[in-house]
Order: C-alpha cells, then sequence, then structure tokens
C-alpha cells in the first residue's frame, strides 16, 4: 500500500459535493432519508474540519460556507 499525499483540492471538491447536498436536502421535506444523508454529510465536514491539510488550503469564503452547512445541516436534522 502506498502513501499518498493528501490532496487539498479534491478534499475540498469532494466537501463542497457534501456542502451542495446538504443544502438542497434541507429545502426538502425532512423525512428519515434526507435527515440521515444530512447527518452523514455533515459529520464528513465535520471530519475535513479537523485535518490540518484540508483546513489550511480553504479560502476565508470557503471555510465560512462549510461552517454555516453545518449549522443549518444540524438545525435540520434536529
Amino acid at each position: 500500500m502506498e502513501n499518498k499525499t493528501p490532496n487539498p483540492e479534491k478534499a475540498i471538491s469532494a466537501a463542497f459535493d457534501s456542502v451542495n447536498l446538504i443544502n438542497k436536502l434541507i429545502t426538502e421535506t425532512a423525512d428519515d432519508k434526507n435527515k440521515e444523508n444530512v447527518d452523514r454529510n455533515v459529520k464528513h465536514l465535520e471530519l475535513m474540519l479537523k485535518k490540518e491539510f484540508f483546513t489550511t488550503a480553504l479560502t476565508t469564503e470557503q471555510r465560512a460556507g462549510i461552517d454555516a452547512c453545518i449549522v443549518a445541516g444540524k438545525a435540520y436534522i434536529a
């Protein structure tokens, strides 16, 4: 198994896939399936924010967007 250097651009792109999905789902009915999807994607974003390679590559606007999305997602599943 080879050691791979994390790719910040790919990680940020994947994170914003989660942001976009959360933002879409929170406009829909809060059924169990949507809540599970939002919860899983919020957890993904929270996990990524614990990784230094990720957070240091984010712009201020990207970080604000992720933070706002986490807050909105948690409110949706509450």
